[in-house]
């Protein structure tokens, strides 16, 4: 079905088909929050970054100190969704056929005869959890960027399809730097969003430690299936967007780039380089996403606003003085925010 293109700021006609498909988009969505919402008290802007993320199709990393329930939330999502899972623990002595799968050799034991037989790998689940993926070396790091671009893996000389949908969630401690190995910006690239953790707010962890020291537990029902998910992807994607959204969305990130006229002072100050055109295409895929959740077919200048520092903040890269200066991503992308017009 095809939804009409509009004007930002502006609601489009709805045909009762469109309205039944942003109706279920919308009782799904709300059933998943309240589901994760049994094991998880409070972080609702982390939980709807996440869930938008997954919703347009991409991959997710969770950022934060130790014990603020990173792993404890892309598990509840799995649950939540009816999807396979599986966890990787990365550590410094983990190999890439440790993710991916390998050979092994099988005997026939009436003939004799010896075959090879592909054994498949943690990758292969709806849903992975790297969990600490920065504890781990670049070569075991790399066997995961085929599969989250292509959504295949080439061993052997054979490739393999990977069940459909697909995520990769990672999660990484950031103030712990011994036997850790940062990701290179290919392997940064991937992720379509960036989620930063922050400590709970006093009532939420006043609830948090009643919850879990009272011997309750709490049970997660499955919300949505495998293709109510694909679903509401399709949905994502066909959702309109006008011209000037999607120009708003390329200003932004070129405004990222030291070297283009639309950079701001504090850009060419404190980058040493920008984002590259992945950057415009995921502002706008989480700006519809972010737009559809709440219940609005088209997105305006406002959702591409609040995902430009889950889209940008791990994609440009400080220079000397900004590392000197105390300057963080967010505190740039602010200003670049403020300093881009929005399209005449």
């Amino acid at each position: 079905m095809e939804l009409e293109k509009t004007q930002p700021h502006a609601e489009p006609s709805r045909t009762s088909g469109q309205q039944q498909l942003l109706q279920r988009l919308q009782e799904g969505y709300q059933k998943l929050k309240e589901q994760i919402h049994q094991a998880i008290v409070g972080q609702d802007e982390v939980i709807d970054a996440v869930l938008c993320c997954i919703l347009s199709g991409g991959h997710c990393m969770v950022q934060g100190v130790p014990g603020l329930a990173k792993t404890l939330l892309v598990h509840s999502i799995s649950e939540a969704m009816d999807l396979t899972f599986n966890r990787i623990q990365f550590t410094p002595d983990l190999m890439p056929s440790d993710i991916t799968g390998t050979d092994i050799i099988e005997e026939d034991r009436q003939t004799g005869h010896r075959s090879y037989r592909f054994l498949k790998g943690p990758i292969f689940a709806n849903v992975v959890l790297a969990d600490e993926i920065n504890r781990t070396p670049p070569k075991t790091q790399a066997a995961l960027l085929q599969a989250m671009q292509e959504r295949e893996l080439t061993i052997a000389g054979r490739t393999y399809e990977l069940d459909q949908p697909f995520f990769v969630l990672a999660t990484q401690n950031p103030i712990e730097q011994e036997g850790t190995y940062s990701l290179p910006e290919a392997a940064l690239d991937r992720f379509m969003f960036m989620v930063l953790i922050n400590y709970p707010e006093a009532n939420d962890e006043y609830e948090i430690v009643k919850k879990t020291t009272t011997g309750s537990q709490h049970i997660i029902e499955p919300a949505l299936n495998k293709e109510d998910i694909q679903l509401f992807q399709d949905i994502v994607r066909m959702a309109p967007v006008s011209d000037r959204i999607i120009q708003y969305a390329v200003d932004i990130a070129r405004a990222t780039r030291p070297q283009d006229p639309l950079a701001p002072e504090i850009v060419k100050k404190y980058l040493k380089w920008g984002t590259g055109p992945r950057a415009g295409q995921y502002l706008t895929l989480g700006a519809k996403s972010r737009a559809l959740i709440h219940n609005r077919i088209t997105p305006d200048y406002s959702d591409v606003q609040k995902v430009a520092k889950l889209v940008l903040r791990h994609r440009i890269i400080l220079n000397f003085n900004a590392e000197a200066a105390g300057v963080t991503a967010d505190e740039i992308i602010d200003e670049i925010v403020q300093s881009v017009s929005l399209p005449k």
